[in-house]
């Protein structure tokens, strides 16, 4: 992709590339699935409710789609909840199991380094007089499993651990976590957060034994606006909201049929090539680390060896990262200081925070989220652009 930028008084035109690393904020929708989406806007748009052939053939495309979503968590058509996106997910995820088995319990666990929608859901929880464990995690990101299995008690109710953290790309074991989980505490529920790994790293529910697990369109070239729990059959629920019997009675409200018939075009794209692009996203950074590396002295790689192909988080002392996302951005290149859900805001990350990095380091930090899209051209004029911005900035810090 490219555009025109005017540059200088004589407003000569030139062409500035055009690069997106933020594709752990979201991704670029691919034609084939806006295709699909523009087939349902135009020409599919029945009410799935009702009862005439238009509003037939929507209910077949929404069964058609939560069959592939379903069994791309190793579960059944049956099991899948559609939501407005991740963050609704796993509000349902984690507020609903709380308010439905409070009788049974008041005690949770989830870790440090959750994505926003988990640890607000939990301290939305402690105001109802629920108690929250949140795990540390070593300076890798990884939770330590010892402190899991001391926390979990005979009234634990749910355990919420996200498969790659959003931030890092840090990925938890969550094989290993269901196990604990099920051996030491078998009445307790467990909740993956797979947004960031479907569609990049094998998702199963057997192997995780997992009783919920939580997806997203728009971080595997799908549209925003459409999410997904997974819901093994017999989990109990209570409803985050109320009006109507749609999916099963657990996100009432009339479908977003467009965007479910995207989600599911995204998600056979992506399942049908996934060991191919997670190899290709792994060639891509390492190529990219490489050439940082070998460009700009004095970096940090906060995302350990084992991460996901296509997150990594690097600390630049000496510069302030929201400067140096605004220096990028003025050659095209676009990037973000961690989290989309924290961009706006002052505080430091609390992801960055749990792994034992100071404020000082986290203010100079960077994360690069890469995408198929992404070539290693594209990340050459990065890391060209990026060695200038950091030895501009750091001439600029030592003077002062």
């Amino acid at each position: 992709m490219r555009f025109a930028a005017e540059t200088g008084t004589v407003m000569r035109r030139e062409i500035m590339r055009q690069v997106y690393l933020d594709n752990s904020a979201t991704t670029a929708v691919l034609p084939e699935v806006a295709a699909e989406m523009q087939k349902v806007l135009l020409d599919a748009y029945g009410n799935p409710s009702s009862l005439h052939t238009m509003g037939v053939e929507a209910e077949r495309i929404k069964n058609a789609a939560r069959r592939i979503l379903a069994e791309a968590c190793g579960g059944r058509e049956e099991e899948l909840i559609f939501t407005s996106g991740g963050t609704e997910a796993n509000n349902l995820a984690v507020k609903g199991v709380a308010r439905r088995l409070k009788r049974r319990g008041r005690h949770l666990i989830t870790t440090q380094v959750e994505h926003p929608s988990v640890l607000y859901a939990c301290r939305a929880l402690e105001e109802e007089g629920f108690s929250v464990t949140y795990l540390p995690v070593d300076g890798t990101g990884r939770v330590r499993l010892d402190a899991l299995e001391e926390a979990l008690q005979e009234d634990t109710l749910l355990v919420s651990v996200m498969h790659v953290n959003n931030e890092t790309g840090t990925v938890m074991p969550v094989a290993e976590i269901g196990r604990l989980v099920k051996e030491k505490a078998p009445e307790a529920l467990f909740h993956v957060d797979a947004v960031q790994s479907f569609g990049k790293l094998p998702v199963s529910a057997g192997d995780w034994q997992a009783d919920l697990i939580t997806i997203s369109a728009h971080k595997i070239h799908g549209p925003k606006g459409c999410g997904a729990l997974w819901r093994r059959a017999g989990v109990p629920l209570a409803p985050l909201f109320h009006g109507g019997d749609q999916e099963a009675g657990l996100r009432p409200g009339t479908e977003n049929m467009a965007g479910i018939a995207g989600f599911a075009a995204a998600a056979r794209l992506a399942l049908a090539e996934q060991s191919k692009r997670a190899a290709g996203l792994a060639r891509l950074k390492e190529f990219f680390l490489r050439a940082v590396f070998a460009a700009i002295p004095d970096i940090t790689v906060n995302s350990p060896k084992e991460a996901a192909p296509h997150i990594v988080s690097i600390t630049f002392p000496g510069v302030k990262g929201e400067v140096l996302v605004h220096e990028l951005t003025r050659w095209g290149i676009y990037v973000s200081t961690g989290s989309a859900c924290h961009s706006r805001r002052a505080d430091p990350s609390h992801v960055l925070l749990a792994m034992g990095r100071t404020p000082k380091e986290i203010e100079a930090t960077l994360r690069f989220s890469f995408s198929p899209l992404n070539t290693e051209a594209e990340l050459e004029y990065t890391v060209e652009k990026l060695q200038q911005a950091v030895a501009h900035l750091r001439r600029l810090t030592r003077r002062k």
